[in-house]
């Protein structure tokens, strides 16, 4: 049996219950009510009765008279005073019988005239005794509620008589049922509105839980557990309302979450470009940093029956493989620059090939002797030999490769010195990396001049200073805030994620280790202080240098 039949049964059975206890008790209490009503009806009139002074004077009368005076064989007692009064009093109230006798219990009046003049078939002796009485008692013409009052003399206030008014049980039956009907219908209407309700339980239940039985709401936890503590891909959930349903540990690490259940997601402690992911629920994934971590963060809206339950934001760790790829970046730009050094090997060999064989020795010598004062590296990035470090040394080079590749002139400023070994050689070229990146790409794209970009590296103990400079257009005005996760000009929707995260992962890394990336100037024209025209940005990176390694160049 499914659950919600269970609960409309149970609850039908609960409601019928508790209107059984309640309409038992209303019959009974409406029984005693009903009778009790009646008697006091019936009292009522007997006082009235024997109130009547000629009632009271013709029974004084009778009472004071010889025995023999009240017998069955009076034709006074049918047509008397006392007759006339309790039958007109009778008719009047609808009462089964009004009947009044003597001090000695004979019928003075009485609904059969053929009774009058015979004693009671009741006991009258407490009316007799002065005391009035109600009770349900058999007489000659059937079961009654009745009332006794006394009679008294009005003389000497004597007790002379009495007077019984009964309603006929019947009556009062009749009016119980009536009662008891109309009970019934409203219970059997509570009992509809409770069936009711209880079905609307049922069908509340039924959509709260997706038409699930417990059983296989129990085995939903379980594989929910499991899935989401299994899987290796963080899990943040919402419910249509904005509260968090659902926070995996894999979540709770990359986002450096607590647990958050039950909160509402504003107060969750997310980035700004995660919360966005979230509200938007797209299915687009989106690229973001966290923490030093990149990851990628896709949000859908879960809707099942045309019902709105929420959404459910993944997240994927992506720091491995950004690293990654910022290592095969550099060994590909590397690769690429020494391509192109074997190229010129190979063009100044065939040169001094061709020399020789023609018999110009005194040439090809000073053709050698002019490449061996320059060098290939050397042609390739004038003061190169400034910079020591093997990371920075090979990484610049590869840059000036790839620059070359795009028409763009990489340049190292005047200042440049740096003569000890970098401690964090990773975090270092991806700082220096994306800023040369984003100017060779500004210098590109502007159209100016000779294209070039500046790069100036100083060392200052143990930190290292950096400058990038470019012939570009400057820094779009459209982007108040380029260091913002998401924040470019360029829309490619071949990298997964989206642009905008170089500048943004280049400060975090910075800001990690005490130091920061700003924007100088926003460029745009040449002036003095920014003779290339183009945005200048500035980094600083505390204690990434050795100061006690002079570098891999002292030691050959």
């Amino acid at each position: 049996m499914k659950l919600r039949t269970q609960v409309l049964l149970l609850q039908s059975a609960v409601v019928a219950v508790a209107l059984g206890i309640g309409f038992t008790v209303f019959a009974t209490t409406t029984e005693d009510r009903v009778t009790d009503e009646h008697g006091q009806r019936a009292l009522a009139i007997a006082r009235s009765v024997s109130a009547d002074p000629a009632v009271r004077d013709e029974v004084a009368r009778y009472s004071a008279a010889d025995d023999g005076v009240v017998s069955p064989d009076n034709p006074e007692l049918a047509s008397g005073a006392v007759q006339q009064a309790a039958e007109a009093v009778r008719a009047a109230t609808g009462a089964l019988f009004v009947v009044v006798t003597d001090d000695q219990g004979l019928r003075l009046a009485h609904p059969d005239p053929e009774q009058l003049g015979r004693r009671v078939s009741t006991d009258p002796t407490e009316a007799l005794a002065g005391r009035e009485v109600v009770t349900s008692e058999s007489g000659t013409l059937g079961d009654s509620v009745r009332a006794k009052v006394p009679v008294t003399d009005p003389a000497s206030g004597r007790v002379v008589g009495e007077v019984s008014v009964g309603i006929a049980t019947d009556r009062v039956r009749a009016e119980l049922r009536s009662d008891l009907a109309d009970a019934a219908l409203i219970a059997l209407a509570a009992l509809g509105c409770g069936a009711a309700g209880s079905l609307l339980l049922a069908n509340r239940w039924k959509r709260l839980t997706l038409g699930l039985e417990p059983e296989q709401l129990t085995e939903l936890v379980r594989e929910q557990e499991v899935v989401l503590h299994g899987i290796s891909d963080g899990v943040v959930g919402t419910d249509a309302r904005g509260i968090v349903t659902v926070v995996n540990a894999e979540a709770r690490r990359l986002l450096d979450l607590d647990d958050g259940i039950g909160r509402n997601v504003d107060t969750l402690g997310i980035t700004p470009r995660l919360f966005d992911v979230l509200r938007a629920a797209d299915g687009t994934p989106v690229a973001a940093t966290t923490g030093d971590r990149v990851v990628v963060a896709v949000s859908r809206r879960v809707v099942r029956d045309g019902r709105d339950l929420g959404t459910v934001m993944s997240v994927r760790d992506r720091t491995d493989i950004e690293t990654l790829t910022r290592e095969l970046d550099a060994v590909k730009a590397m690769s690429t620059a020494l391509r192109a050094q074997r190229h010129e090997f190979a063009n100044r060999l065939h040169l001094l090939d061709g020399l020789l064989r023609q018999g110009h020795a005194e040439q090809a010598l000073e053709y050698i002797e002019q490449i061996l004062g320059s060098g290939p590296l050397g042609e390739q990035l004038e003061g190169i030999d400034a910079i020591t470090d093997p990371y920075l040394h090979a990484f610049l080079v590869a840059k000036a490769a790839h620059a070359r590749e795009q028409g763009v002139t990489l340049v190292l400023g005047e200042n440049t010195w740096v003569h000890a070994t970098v401690r964090a050689p990773v975090d270092v070229t991806t700082v220096l990396g994306n800023l040369l990146d984003n100017a060779i790409e500004a210098a590109r794209t502007s159209g100016r001049t000779p294209a070039e970009v500046e790069v100036e590296l100083m060392e200052d103990g143990a930190d290292l200073h950096v400058s990038v400079a470019d012939t570009g257009d400057g820094v779009d005005p459209e982007l108040p805030d380029v260091f913002v996760e998401g924040a470019t000009t360029r829309n490619d929707p071949t990298v997964p994620g989206g642009r905008g995260m170089g500048l943004a992962l280049a400060r975090r890394i910075a800001r990690l280790h005490g130091g920061d990336v700003v924007l100088a100037d926003r460029g745009g024209q040449r002036t003095p202080e920014n003779p290339t025209g183009g945005a200048v940005f500035l980094a600083t990176l505390p204690g990434m240098l050795d100061e006690r390694d002079t570098g891999w160049a002292e030691r050959i």
